[in-house]
């Protein structure tokens, strides 16, 4: 979302200055100039809502959001939008092209509606990227910690400053700890690849850190191990029976140590395993910036049990705390 904000008031102030320079040099002169100017920013505008209400419906319905990229629905009907929006405001510039001071008038009003969401937008954007931001529970991975349909913010400066279009950070108020909730983008890069049964292309994910670099991490029969270390069940997560813990992979029992590794830091250990490590996973160790995350509700968790480390660089921010629903309004532990 706030990448698309960034261009939209890119877009918005780019329009505004050429606009600026149109009224000094008094080049919007005939009705069809006037006409197609003011249609531009009738498309730029509808373009602009349009997309940016999928993208929140779309936030509010799932946790997931593109990784940078738009959808092709997105693009369609956000053009269609568009291409309607320019008919009309095409008609009505050109209309008022025929007196000098509806031309002017149209302009100006076109210049201030173009800043001002200029520097909104880039304002949200701002903030978005580098403060805060909000986002819903779809699935059950964390309850009871997270319940569905919990809203809640995300501290995004914590971990650092992300510079725009690096993996670099900066002014780091302190690092990823065990035991942190944190909210990441999907580590595998690959559009096709099937995870927990389907694509995770592009999605955040909500779990909570339980391998920092360079742990051992182990599931043993439901129980996690790190370090050699039982570890205690999170607050509140939910667990199915003991009766029906899955087998230890015969598969997974015929690979050496460092095929295991390779494999699952490379996220395809899934793939090969056919997502038969739930209760028997293991052992690997954590590499160096990446960290392992597991749902509080682990036996009903995609996590990186199937896809493996979630590097330093993906990681967008820690869940703060639930704003909605009332009755659940607190801080994240």
């Amino acid at each position: 979302m706030e990448a698309r904000l960034f261009f939209i008031g890119l877009a918005m102030g780019a329009y505004a200055w050429i606009s600026r320079r149109f009224e000094k040099s008094g080049t919007l002169d005939t009705p069809n100039k006037t006409g197609l100017w003011h249609a531009l920013f009738c498309a730029l505008a509808a373009f602009s809502a349009v997309l940016v209400l999928m993208v929140s419906m779309q936030d509010r319905s799932q946790f997931s959001s593109s990784a940078g990229a738009v959808s092709a629905s997105e693009v369609y009907l956000s053009l269609a939008a568009a291409a309607a929006a320019a008919v009309a405001g095409f008609w009505r510039g050109r209309k008022a092209g025929n007196k000098a001071e509806t031309q002017d008038y149209y302009l100006a009003e076109d210049m201030e509606w173009s800043e001002t969401v200029f520097s909104a937008v880039l304002l949200a954007a701002m903030l978005m990227y580098f403060v805060l931001q909000a986002f819903k529970i779809p699935s059950g991975s964390m309850e009871n910690t997270l319940l569905i349909g919990d809203h809640l913010f995300v501290n995004k400066f914590i971990y650092g400053f992300e510079i725009p279009f690096t993996d670099k950070r900066v002014l780091e108020l302190r690092p990823v700890k065990r035991g942190d909730v944190i909210v990441f983008r999907f580590p595998d890069e690959k559009p096709d690849a099937q995870h927990c049964g389907s694509s995770q292309y592009g999605k955040d994910f909500i779990k909570r850190v339980v391998g920092l670099p360079g742990d051992v991490v182990q599931v043993k029969d439901g129980v996690l191990y790190v370090n050699g270390q039982k570890q205690p069940t999170p607050p509140d997560g939910e667990y199915v029976d003991g009766p029906n813990r899955q087998p230890e992979s015969l598969l997974a029992k015929s690979l050496s140590r460092q095929q295991y590794q390779t494999l699952w830091q490379t996220h395809r250990l899934d793939a090969v395993l056919q997502d038969v490590q739930r209760d028997y996973f293991g052992p690997v160790t954590v590499p160096p910036h990446d960290y392992f995350a597991m749902g509080d509700n682990r036996d009903r968790s995609c996590d990186s049990r199937y896809w493996g480390p979630v590097e330093n660089k993906d990681i967008k921010g820690r869940a703060w705390f639930i704003y909605w629903p009332p009755s659940r309004v607190g801080l994240i532990h």
